[in-house]
C-alpha cells in the first residue's frame, strides 16, 4: 500500500524519512520492520530491504557518470547482477518506462529531463529489491506537466512489484490521487490518519481542515472552508499543550496545557484534538489526569 506523510514545510516530513531509512540515527524509539526490530547498525540487508528516493533529482545522480555506470553500481555491491550487468541495467530502465534502454544507459544525468533523472533514481533504488521504498517530495522540483507520469509509476510499482510506500508530500491533493491512507503531522507530531478518501472528505483535525481549505478539491463530496492564520512553530520552542492550539479557531483552555490524546473517531481514523475528546473527559484533564491515561481509556472504549 501507498502512505502519505503530509504537512507544511519544516514539520519533520523528510526527517522521519531519513529516520526510517537509516540514513540518521534516533535519539529514542525504534523502527519495525514486518513486525520486528531493524537493526541498530544500517547494515546491507537493511539497505536492500528500505530504500529512499530523494526530492531533488538533478542533485541525486552523480554528473560525471553514465547512467548505466549509476545503476550497475547498486547490483554489484548487493551481487545482483548477476553474469550480464548490461541486461539487468536495461530491466530497471524498463521498469521505471525509460525506453529504449540502452538509448538511456549511455546517457549523463544532465541530458535527461526532471521527470526522467526521477525515473533512474526510481530505477536505482528498485535495483536492491527493497521492500518498502521512502519517496521523498519525488514530484515537487518537476514541471506540473510530467508530475502525473511518475506518481502514475510509483502506483504501478505498488500493483505489480507489491511494495510498500511512503509518500512524503506537501500537496494533500496529490496524496489523495495515489495514496490508500494519509497521516497528517505538523510540528513534529502526528496529528491524523485516516484512509485518504475519508480523510479529505471528513478531516477530524482542525490542521487537515486548514490544508484542505488552502489546497481546494473538486472532486471531494464537500470542500471545507477553514481560515486560517499565523505560522507553523519553531520545533525549538514549540507551543505548550497542543502545537496547533496558536492557529486553531476552536482552541480551548485544555488545548494550550496538554497534548491532546489520540482518539480513534472512524474505522481507521485517528485524530489527536481535543475536540474529539468527551466533555467529561476533558474535565478530567483539567483535573489533573494525564492525556495519556486518557487516550487508554477511550480505546478501552
Amino acid at each position: 500500500k501507498v502512505t502519505a506523510l503530509v504537512g507544511e514545510s519544516g514539520a519533520g516530513k523528510t526527517t522521519v524519512g531519513r529516520l526510517l531509512a537509516k540514513i540518521i540515527k534516533p535519539d529514542g524509539g525504534s523502527i519495525l520492520v514486518d513486525g520486528r526490530p531493524a537493526p541498530a547498525a544500517r547494515p546491507r540487508s537493511y539497505a536492500s530491504t528500505v530504500q529512499m528516493v530523494f526530492q531533488d533529482p538533478f542533485a541525486s545522480l552523480n554528473p560525471v557518470h553514465r547512467i548505466r555506470h549509476q545503476l550497475a553500481r547498486p547490483l554489484q555491491i548487493h551481487h545482483l547482477a548477476g553474469d550480464d550487468v548490461n541486461s539487468a541495467v536495461a530491466g530497471l530502465l524498463a521498469r521505471v518506462a525509460l525506453k529504449p534502454p540502452a538509448q538511456f544507459a549511455a546517457k549523463f544525468p544532465h541530458e535527461l529531463s526532471g521527470g526522467q533523472r526521477q525515473r533512474v533514481a526510481i530505477a536505482r533504488a528498485l535495483a536492491v529489491r527493497p521492500r518498502v521504498l521512502i519517496a521523498d517530495e519525488p514530484v515537487s522540483m518537476l514541471d506540473v506537466s510530467i508530475r502525473l507520469g511518475v506518481l502514475n509509476l510509483l502506483a504501478d510499482l505498488r500493483d505489480k512489484e507489491r511494495l510498500a510506500i511512503l509518500y512524503v508530500t506537501h500537496d494533500i491533493a496529490s496524496a489523495r490521487y495515489l495514496a490508500d491512507t494519509i497521516s497528517v503531522m505538523y510540528a513534529g507530531q502526528l496529528v491524523e490518519s485516516a484512509p485518504s478518501v475519508e480523510l479529505t472528505d471528513q478531516p477530524a483535525h482542525p490542521y487537515t481542515q486548514l490544508l484542505l481549505s488552502a489546497a481546494p478539491d473538486p472532486d471531494r463530496a464537500q470542500q471545507p472552508v477553514l481560515a486560517g492564520h499565523g505560522a507553523p512553530p519553531s520545533l525549538l520552542a514549540p507551543p505548550s499543550g497542543c502545537r496547533f492550539h496558536p492557529r486553531c479557531p476552536y482552541a480551548m483552555d485544555v488545548c494550550k496545557r496538554e497534548a491532546p490524546p489520540s482518539v480513534t473517531v472512524g474505522a481507521g481514523h485517528i485524530a489527536a484534538c481535543w475536540l474529539h475528546v468527551d466533555p467529561a473527559g476533558r474535565q478530567a484533564s483539567e483535573n489533573g489526569v494525564p492525556a495519556a491515561e486518557l487516550e487508554k481509556e477511550t480505546q478501552k472504549r
